[in-house]
């Protein structure tokens, strides 16, 4: 059993190669800003990024003939269930060419089939994409007909640190309800009940992070639009909002730093980022009316005890707190894969319908 992972990043693209039961290669291979700045879009990375992928497999001396199947990070799709779909020319060209957004984990499914024909047909597959989408009826209402709330959360990561904390704590995630924010370079967060996400919290829904602003008032919003335009307005979602724009730094660590030097400005913003999130968790508990069996916090920022403590302080009378720092998307898209290949799982296919 040979299991190839994809997982591409903004700048970055994670690769690794499974057997049965271990790791046999992996890289994170990097892609120099100055390249990338080349490609006006995001799907003219394809070529480059596939080409990276092929070279990562002659260094581990695998061909991709020999692959039995080909796992990567699902993207921005239209709605989609949990779980695994087949990666065929629709939906290829649906995230390249008429994405829902752009977003460098469209290109995952463009890599692997291209890898997938050069195999000869290796079997191919996207794993919960971003945009899984089971909300409760009255969640996707946003408060202007025909603009519906969009269910985008970190899906991947989620549902499998989720089902580690199930399995390590000895409750089912299909009986029990469970919260859990994603505190990475962005944040999301959702709540999952019998096995589904059902609510979420996007990153432009929530807490500020390291450069994204989050929830901004609407009246803050328009006021920024007048000034800088749309994309000004957009661009403090997508790089120069939260600890960016105060601190001018995304670095948590440099701004714990400046906590301890004495910085009450740092202090007073990291403050307000750990506020916030604790605001938008409990916004999710009443979802369920309260009946939530656990709260759990990963993703980088997962690594500061200076945030996880205020959130748990703040939040620890809904349920109990699990700190899982980090992310589980490798070891996620490598069992779906195991799972797939032994028919424990079956896959979606992809469909515009």
């Amino acid at each position: 059993m040979k299991i190839l992972v994809i997982n591409p990043g903004s700048t970055t693209t994670k690769v690794a190669l499974f057997d049965e039961q271990s790791c046999l290669c992996e890289q994170k291979i990097d892609h120099d800003s100055k390249l990338l700045s080349q490609f006006k879009k995001i799907n003219d990375q394809l070529d480059m990024r596939t080409e990276a992928v092929r070279s990562f497999l002659d260094d581990c001396g695998v061909k991709a003939g020999e692959l039995d199947v080909i796992v990567s990070r699902g993207g921005i799709l239209p709605p989609v269930h949990h779980g695994a779909y087949i990666i065929d020319q629709l939906l290829v060209d649906t995230l390249l060419y008429s994405p829902v957004q752009e977003h460098a984990s469209n290109m995952g499914a463009g890599i692997a089939f291209e890898i997938s024909k050069d195999g000869g047909g290796v079997p191919a597959y996207i794993y919960d994409s971003i945009s899984v989408d089971e909300l409760l009826p009255e969640a996707r209402l946003s408060g202007v007909k025909g603009h519906d709330r969009r269910s985008f959360t970190h899906v991947l990561n989620t549902r499998a640190v989720a089902q580690k904390i199930a399995e390590e704590e000895g409750f089912d995630l299909l009986e029990e309800n469970v919260i859990i924010a994603h505190l990475g370079g962005g944040f999301s967060m959702n709540i999952q009940s019998g096995g589904e996400l059902i609510d979420v919290v996007a990153a432009d829904e929530g807490p500020f992070s390291a450069e994204r602003a989050g929830a901004l008032p609407i009246y803050n919003a328009c006021e920024i639009a007048r000034i800088e335009g749309a994309d000004g307005l957009y661009s403090y979602e997508i790089g120069r909002g939260g600890l960016k724009s105060y601190l001018d730094t995304t670095d948590a660590r440099e701004v714990e730093k400046r906590i301890a030097e004495g910085d009450k400005e740092a202090e007073l913003v990291y403050r307000a980022l750990a506020y916030q999130i604790a605001k938008y968790i409990g916004s999710l508990a009443p979802v369920v009316s309260g009946e939530v069996r656990a709260i759990i916090l990963t993703g980088g920022l997962a690594n500061s005890k200076y945030i996880t403590d205020d959130v748990r302080k703040r939040v620890e009378y809904i349920a109990p707190v699990y700190i899982y720092p980090g992310e589980l998307e490798k070891e996620a898209l490598v069992e779906s894969g195991r799972r797939l290949l032994r028919g424990e799982e079956e896959a979606y296919k992809f469909s515009l319908d």
